[in-house]
């Protein structure tokens, strides 16, 4: 599994296209395959996955029964406003224009790595969620991470 680490402040132009920092760049290793943006779940901001990430994902929701109508439903949810995209060849990323609406992008956004995927947040946006997540954080991670004991590493 793909891990990207860092959050990078970037511009992004009237065409909605973003010049994806060289670091980050690096960390996708191929850039041939080509990337899936879509809108999040969860949240304002969108969700680049590499292709490999995408496939990946695609084979838990093929395993969902089409003909359970809450599947269904769900299917269609997640893949509204899914879009393939490329990195050009001078290393920028083209925003969708529906896609900018839905994440209320206006110039200056932040690449938030998210494990395997990176966010892509309108910087005021982002700024706001993780200023008013910090209240609520400690007791989040100790009821999400709380109880997992890895003795492998010695990390609990």
């Amino acid at each position: 599994m793909t891990s990207f680490i860092g959050t990078y402040e970037c511009k992004v132009d009237a065409k909605g296209r973003v010049m994806l920092p060289a670091s980050l760049k690096k960390q996708f290793g191929s850039l041939e395959d080509g990337f899936v943006l879509k809108r999040s779940v969860f949240q304002p901001c969108l969700e680049l996955y590499s292709m490999s990430e995408w496939n990946k994902m695609m084979q838990k929701i093929n395993k969902l029964n089409r003909f359970v109508k809450k599947n269904n439903d769900f299917i269609r949810r997640f893949t509204a406003g899914v879009k393939m995209v490329e990195i050009d060849s001078t290393g920028r990323l083209l925003i969708p224009k529906d896609l900018v609406v839905f994440a209320k992008i206006d110039k200056d956004i932040v690449l938030s790595s998210a494990v395997n995927i990176i966010e892509i947040w309108d910087k005021e946006l982002y700024e706001n969620v993780i200023e008013n997540a910090t209240d609520d954080f400690a007791a989040l991670a100790e009821e999400v991470m709380g109880n997992l004991i890895d003795d492998e590493d010695g990390i609990s």
